[in-house]
């Protein structure tokens, strides 16, 4: 029962009204049970609206009948959702259990305050049958807010306190409204953010209290923090995590950000023992994590309260109806007996289904605050009094009216309940014909006591009863409103074009710091050594640096029609600035003329030998300037920048082209530039093709050690990666490096630089291939039978056989064609093939230490080359992956993620040579880190991740997991298309 004492007479008792007692959660339809006999005790319980009320209990009662008692004096019939929590003398804050004795739970119930809070969260808030239900969530909201247990972003925020606003003190009043949130606080940081909440909030016009829940309801359901109530936990390594659960099953967070959840249907067991918390998984092949999984937590207790939340979770949202009890055991107990008490979900929705309650509308007083700044029509009272709508029905099924007690201050000493109805008899005295609704008053708001009354003629004609039961839901109801749409349609044009020509901007700040590689930090590196010699200095000065001074002239021109072309957006101006053509043509001839002569400097290049690998000097020059942090890549692919550089124009000018139609006023000039690069493209690709071949036979060199001549005209690169190769030992991991008239198969070395020790070398010429799998029993097995030896190799999946079998058989075909095949790659010591892998041939001796170690192994070369990286993550690359890769470079800036992260990070993000190279902008000379992308795959999140966010891709390898967000829909496709096609 409602304590009585110390409590001022409402108006409906003054008037004689009846009590009604609402309708009991738990006994739908009944009365407050009745309680044991015994000595009554006082509870205080704190509602959601920070008011406290006094409940007499039985000193035997269980928890069930206190909160039968609650959900009573509220009129609530969906208090499933709800729970009483407290803090017991352990100060560890912990749920009512309803089967046990409140005072056995409850050692000092005069010093102890019970907590009236939303228990259970549902996924999709429509599931509340009842507008009251939805009401306390978003007071549950509100406090979440306030105490900065939902996080969010600004947006978001402003956007939710927007609704609370528009709730409280109804359509927006630029005074009103900036005196409201000077003297309220809805969040930690409000001040920050007050001038997007006015914003937000004078958009809501009009919106009922009801929409305005429904709104804020509906944006809080998306956020990732949503009714997360975070445990504190460890995994097996000692890294700190945290703990929680929801509908869908339990929870691992790494402090805001969600890294792994476990839904209910592949848990098997929870338990719990000791200090550890474990979860027992269903066998799943395909999942990667281990049976049980364990948590360390504080104490026991910490582990005991979250599992008893679990349970409670997964009853609720999981079963059809409330559990049975176990039979108690005759002898011995074993684990706990703790159950769920209550009704489910489904049990809910269907009692309030089946029930009247539903055909119950009321009005509703938005905000004392509000509407006591206007005329009180009948002088003032200390009750509130709202006419409302009932159809005729009994007491126990009358609903109550609601007030917004948002900014009250309550004492034990004169408890209020919010939400207590009572029934008066002089309905019949009504204008409207419909019973009055006596709230009770004595409110403060701000400190100030208040009081007055809503006659019946106050409330809108023609308005509608129930706003909920077919609310009016707008984007206002997103994360993302229509202002941040618009803002987006500021910022960028939406002519594919735009972003078309942007790319060429961005692409075009990269390569200019390629060449200032080139140009300046190069020169500045070796240029006060003597062994350098003075004829390639001056070469590389009068080749590359016309190049240079070029294209800082064409980067301001682009520039300057970018800044153009997105400010100038008007209509009729179409077509002045909004255009990219013209620019390429202007500058075609300028681009002809530094360009085609590079060949020539290149040609110079491999056959200098003052230049070339054989200068041991000039060697140890280039590798020691390649460990500089500027020098991000191998230096020979910045000198093939140039011809690298074409393509990308050339590809450029086809999408555009491909997206003008033909009368478009751009479409002529990038045709006709169009022609020109495809002209210089074509002279130039032989050239460009033995170039890259040699470039890449040169880093090979720097990778490879016991091996003689590998650069040797005539031969070509065609594949290297990971092959298990089988052995008196089993299948052992080996690097296998395809070349057009052999193949050599290596394992990583012991020595400083981990450069690839050769085990064996097959020549091409007259070698066989056969699929062997079910000769061996081994997986994607194959043999390759040699002249001298047959070698038998598997691959790790399907498809990397196939390729490689395919590779193996054209290489065949093209040194069976060759008139002169050069087959000695090795060194002397390994030419005769006859390096044994069972007799410990990973173990390298001090001769071939000293014979092979160069100056860069001292200097320490750098491990994630793309052959280190193929060893690590058993893959392998073609020399068309690496054609490819060279088309598919991209530039811009991205927004960055990680899986264990809480926000995003703007970064300049270059994609070249199968990685990804992060700057903080274009600016910077050097990246901050790099992520080498062979093995990764490419997706779009699923909805589960909750990366509520446009234009989000994926990248994900093993247990590593990266987000990343474009600016626009076309960036993010040619993003995801580069990525899909890079062979990742």
């Amino acid at each position: 029962m409602v304590e009585p004492a110390d409590r001022p007479s409402t108006a409906g008792q003054r008037l004689g009204a009846p009590e009604s007692f609402g309708v009991s959660t738990l006994e739908p339809g009944l009365r407050p049970p009745a309680q044991p006999p015994g000595r009554l005790v006082s509870i205080r319980v704190q509602m959601l609206d920070d008011t406290q009320e006094v409940f007499q209990i039985s000193q035997r009662s269980p928890g069930k009948v206190l909160f039968d008692l609650v959900c009573v004096h509220l009129n609530l019939s969906e208090g499933d959702y709800f729970g009483l929590e407290y803090q017991d003398q352990r100060k560890m804050t912990v749920w009512l259990d309803l089967l046990k004795p409140t005072l056995k739970q409850i050692r000092r119930p005069k010093n102890t305050i019970l907590r009236f809070v939303v228990k259970f969260f549902p996924p999709d808030h429509t599931q509340l049958m009842e507008e009251l239900t939805r009401y306390l969530f978003a007071l549950q909201i509100k406090r979440d807010l306030a105490c900065g247990r939902l996080i969010c972003n600004d947006t978001s925020a402003a956007l939710m306190v927007s609704h609370i606003i528009q709730s409280e003190i109804g359509d927006f009043d630029e005074t009103q409204s900036w005196q409201h949130l000077l003297h309220n606080k809805y969040l930690p940081d409000q001040d920050a953010i007050r001038d997007k909440i006015t914003d937000c909030h004078r958009k809501h016009v009009g919106q009922t209290p009801a929409e305005s829940d429904y709104q804020l309801l509906e944006i809080a359901r998306r956020l990732e923090m949503y009714g997360v109530r975070l445990h504190p936990a460890k995994d097996r390594e000692g890294t700190k995590l945290s703990l929680a659960v929801a509908h869908t099953g339990v929870l691992v967070f790494q402090g805001y950000t969600k890294i792994n959840a476990f839904n209910w249907s592949k848990i098997r067991k929870l338990s719990f023992k000791r200090k550890r918390f474990l979860i027992k998984l269903r066998a799943d092949p395909t999942n990667a994590h281990h049976d049980t999984l364990e948590f360390a937590m504080a104490s026991r207790d910490c582990c005991k309260i979250f599992w008893k939340i679990c349970v409670e979770y997964h009853a609720f949202f999981r079963l059809f109806e409330e559990p049975k009890p176990k039979p108690k055991p005759i002898l011995f107990t074993r684990g706990s007996s703790f159950r769920f008490s209550g009704r489910t979900q489904k049990q809910i929705i269907d009692y309030v289904k089946d029930s009247e309650l539903k055909k119950v509308s009321f009005e509703r007083l938005a905000c004392l605050s509000h509407c006591l700044n206007r005329a009180r029509p009948h002088g003032g009272t200390t009750a509130d009094i709202i006419s409302v709508n009932v159809p005729e029905q009994s007491p126990s099924k009358l609903p109550v009216s609601r007030r917004h007690p948002t900014h009250q201050t309550t004492t034990a000493a004169t408890p209020r309940s919010p939400r207590t109805a009572r029934r008066s008899p002089a309905s019949q005295d009504s204008p409207l014909g419909s019973p009055r609704v006596v709230v009770n008053g004595n409110a403060s708001v701000n400190g100030q006591g208040v009081g007055g009354v809503l006659g019946p003629g106050q409330i809108p004609e023609g308005q509608q009863l129930s706003p909920l039961t077919s609310p009016l839901l707008t984007e206002a109801g997103y994360v993302r409103n229509e202002d941040e749409d618009e803002a987006r349609r500021k910022k960028f044009p939406t002519d594919k074009a735009y972003f078309i020509a942007k790319e060429l901007l961005t692409t075009e700040r990269t390569y200019l710091k390629d060449l200032q590689v080139i140009t300046e930090s190069f020169p500045s590196a070796v240029g006060k050594d003597e062994a350098f010699p003075d004829s390639v200095k001056n070469m590389i000065s009068a080749s590359y640096d016309p190049v240079y001074i070029f294209h800082q002239g064409f980067l301001k021109e682009t520039e300057q029609r970018l800044a153009q072309w997105s400010g100038r957006s008007n209509a009729h101006i179409k077509g002045d600035y909004q255009r990219i053509g013209d620019v390429l043509l202007k500058n075609i001839q300028g681009l002809r003329v530094n360009i085609l002569h590079l060949p020539l400097l290149l040609f110079f290049y491999t056959k200098n030998p003052s230049f070339s690998v054989s200068s041991r000097k000039v060697e140890s020059l280039c590798r020691d300037f390649e460990q500089q942090r500027v020098c991000y890549l191998p230096l020979n692919i910045f000198l093939l920048r140039p011809l690298h550089r074409l393509l990308h124009y050339k590809l450029i000018l086809e999408r555009l082209c491909k997206h003008y139609p033909p009368t478009h006023d751009d479409f002529r000039d990038c045709r006709a530039a169009l022609a020109d690069i495809s002209e210089m493209v074509l002279q130039l690709q032989g050239t460009m093709m033995k170039m890259e071949n040699f470039q890449k036979l040169l880093e090979l060199k720097k990778d490879l050690t016991g091996i003689d001549n590998l650069v040797t005209p005539g031969r070509e690169f065609i594949r290297l990666g990971c092959l298990s190769k089988l052995s008196g030992k089993g299948l052992q991991q080996r690097m296998f490096f395809l070349f057009s008239d052999s193949l050599v198969y290596t394992s990583r070395g012991m020595t400083p630089s981990n450069q690839f020790k050769v085990h064996g070398q097959l020549p091409l010429f007259g070698m066989t291939i056969r699929e062997s799998e079910e000769e061996w029993g081994v997986p994607h097995s194959f043999t390759l039978f040699g002249q001298r030896q047959s070698v038998v190799v598997a691959a790790s999946c399907a498809s990397e056989m196939e390729r490689w079998v395919e590779d193996i058989r054209m290489a065949i075909d093209l040194a069976e064609q060759s008139s002169s095949p050069n087959n000695d790659l090795l060194s002397t010591s390994l030419s005769d093939n006859k390096l044994s892998e069972d007799g410990g041939g990973d173990q390298e001796s001090e001769e071939e230490l000293g014979g092979s170690r160069s100056s860069l192994e001292r200097q320490g070369h750098r491990g994630n080359t793309t052959v280190h990286v193929c060893w690590h993550r058993n893959t392998s690359v073609s020399m068309v992956d690496f054609s490819v890769a060279v088309e598919n470079q991209l530039s811009g800036n991205l927004l960055r993620k990680f899986k264990n992260s809480n926000g995003w990070q703007k970064l300049w993000v270059v994609f070249t040579n199968f990685s990804l190279f992060f700057y903080k902008s274009h600016q910077d000379d050097y990246p901050l880190a790099s992520l080498p992308l062979l093995g990764y795959s490419v997706t779009v999140p699923a909805e589960s991740e909750n990366i509520h966010k446009d234009y989000v891709f994926k990248l994900h390898f093993k247990s590593h997991v990266y987000y990343f967000r474009s600016e626009s829909e076309y960036t993010f496709e040619r993003r995801v298309f580069h990525l899909s096609s890079s062979h990742f």
